[in-house]
């Protein structure tokens, strides 16, 4: 159990059954009555924020998460198959239980893995993948970084805007968070 006096950001509490994380928090203590916590607070599975109320000093129930670190390994039909570094043993996730990330999966990337019990509850990729350009508009003499930009399909099948001057075959950084080119891996 965890007090209300004790939220901070990023820590993980249960109600109703489901995983919570505190985006904000804010102690409010009026000239009369009694102290309270106001919160964020985002649904881990689901993705949903909401704002709620505790009083001061109320306790709720702290979630114990697990983070492992995995390799992603390989695509068995719909589902991605993820290795423990540490057991070696093998688990098989969905694309909704990836999120967003699984256009950047790369066999051999390693990736935290984060576990309420045995439920999985996020996949936490590296901030930033480099990937080569397998389709875009050819780069034509002239076409400088500060220009425009053109959209670009990498290995994984992402696609991204990066700068004209890029060709086929080169490979790039991108941010995995915003979706953003970074520079020339």
């Amino acid at each position: 159990m965890i007090s209300s006096n004790d939220f901070r950001v990023g820590v993980t509490i249960v109600i109703d059954g489901s995983v919570w994380r505190v985006v904000e928090f804010l102690h409010v203590k009026p000239g009369k009555g009694a102290a309270f916590v106001r919160t964020k607070l985002k649904n881990i599975q689901s993705g949903n924020v909401v704002e709620r109320t505790f009083r001061a000093g109320e306790t709720v129930a702290q979630a114990t998460i697990e983070k492992k670190n995995m390799q992603y390994t390989y695509k068995d039909g719909d589902k991605f198959v993820f290795m423990d570094m540490d057991t070696f043993e093998e688990s098989s996730l969905s694309s909704n239980q990836i999120g967003d990330g699984v256009k950047y999966l790369k066999e051999g990337m390693e990736a935290n893995v984060l576990f309420w019990g045995e439920q999985v509850i996020e996949v936490e990729l590296p901030n930033s993948v480099t990937l080569e350009i397998i389709a875009t508009d050819p780069g034509v003499k002239g076409d400088t970084a500060t220009g425009g930009t053109k959209p670009a399909i990498v290995e994984t099948g992402a696609q991204i805007m990066v700068p004209l001057f890029l060709s086929v075959g080169e490979k790039i950084r991108i941010d995995t968070r915003d979706d953003k080119y970074l520079g020339r891996g």
